[in-house]
């Protein structure tokens, strides 16, 4: 049977009724058939929550078939200490952070310095502590491009870059306002000072290196004397160049210069070259002139020793010594001259035949040039004809002269 047929009687309950009752039941039963009340559902809930808070509840009353159940006394610090007790955990909450490999955490607590927090999870409460993260790996760069007066009263401009860490994070967030502006304006005053020193031709050409390094030097006390807790990587001069009114100018100085260096090394190398081979020269010339000294101290040795043995053996001999040196003698004269000694023969009267076989050499080598090879060693039969004639009149004057003398032939 359905709850609400007709003659249910006092046994039908409403399943939307609160609490299941029974109608005409003791305690103020309840007909009103319906979905849950709303507002009852939220009463209970408030009345768990002042139970958990400490709460009372009030006390219900019998009453008669009107009367319904008494309200309890409601906590009004319940929901403002669940508002606190929610900000709290949130507060707490947000007060966890992480701190990267790269970087450190300078912590102020009411605006002043705490501590250096290293990488990892933190916690600081927050609105009482505040965390500035500050990046010491990475290499942080600027560059300025200023034009300034030399020490010889000439303008010159320098382009200059630099590179820097963070190396002390305290000082850099507490010490200074902006350590990138006290950076470039003490990189303005290093480079001012240093210029200003120095002449301009040196800035231009070679002194860029000492250039860079008195300003790195300079520029890292001044930072150091701030406390921005800055430490530089590298200082690098990129460029240097006059104004550009008399850049044409400096370019001719430049490359007179450049000019000059050339020739100057040019001439070096030439002088590399010779003065080797000179000194080698030289000292060929005194190794000969050595060399002459000593054959012509061991040809007069070799002379005086050669004299004084003559001189024993003339001692001992003198006739044969003054015969051996008339023939060396004659033999030495006569070996230099054109002239040849022939004897007459035992009787002296025969003919005697001369052939100048040099002559025939000389003359046959003249006739060469104007004939083929093979013609070229054949004699003049006019010559032989007069070489004829000489011999047979040489032998009728021999055969008018008497004795056994010794005839000298000239040619």
């Amino acid at each position: 049977m359905a709850w609400n047929e007709p003659g249910g009687g006092g046994n039908q309950h409403d399943p939307w009724s609160s609490g299941g009752r029974r109608n005409g039941g003791g305690g103020g039963g309840n007909n009103n058939q319906g979905p849950p009340d709303l507002d009852e559902a939220l009463k209970k809930f408030q009345d768990k929550l002042n139970r958990m808070l400490g709460g009372r509840r009030g006390k219900r009353g019998g009453g008669g078939s009107g009367g319904g159940g008494g309200k309890g006394q409601r906590n009004v610090f319940a929901l403002p200490g669940l508002l606190i007790i929610v900000a709290l955990a949130i507060w707490a909450a947000s007060g966890f952070y992480l701190v990267d490999q790269s970087e450190r955490g300078v912590v102020l607590r009411f605006g002043k310095f705490q501590d250096v927090v290293t990488p990892g999870l933190h916690w600081n409460p927050p609105l009482i502590d505040d965390v500035r993260m500050v990046n010491v790996t990475r290499v942080r760069s600027i560059s300025q491009t200023q034009s300034m007066l030399t020490q010889d009263e000439n303008i010159v401009g320098v382009e200059i870059s630099a590179q820097y860490q963070v190396a002390d994070p305290k000082n850099f967030v507490l010490s200074v306002r902006d350590p990138e502006l006290s950076l470039e304006n003490a990189l303005d005053s290093a480079l001012r000072h240093v210029v200003g020193g120095t002449q301009m031709i040196d800035i231009l050409t070679s002194g860029r290196e000492i250039l860079g390094s008195s300003v790195t030097s300079r520029l890292q006390s001044y930072l150091d004397n701030y406390g921005t807790g800055i430490r530089l990587q590298t200082l690098n001069v990129e460029s240097t160049a006059p104004p550009d009114a008399v850049q044409d100018a400096f370019d001719d100085v430049i490359r007179a210069r450049e000019d000059r260096q050339r020739t100057i090394n040019q001439a070096m190398a030439y002088a590399n070259a010779i003065i080797p081979a000179a000194q080698g020269q030289a000292q060929r010339l005194l190794e000969q002139g050595q060399g002459y000294r000593e054959s012509v101290v061991a040809k007069a040795q070799g002379a005086a020793n050669r004299f004084n043995s003559l001189l024993t053996e003339y001692k001992d001999a003198p006739q044969v010594m003054r015969d051996r040196l008339y023939l060396d003698a004659v033999s030495e004269v006569m070996s230099k001259t054109n002239k040849v000694l022939m004897s007459a023969g035992e009787s002296g009267n025969g003919p005697v035949m001369y052939m100048p076989l040099d002559q025939l050499r000389g003359s046959g080598s003249r006739q060469a040039q104007g004939v083929d090879g093979a013609n070229s060693g054949a004699l003049d039969p006019q010559l032989l004809e007069s070489i004829g004639e000489e011999a047979s009149s040489s032998s009728s004057a021999n055969s008018t002269r008497s004795g056994n003398g010794i005839r000298r032939e000239g040619r």
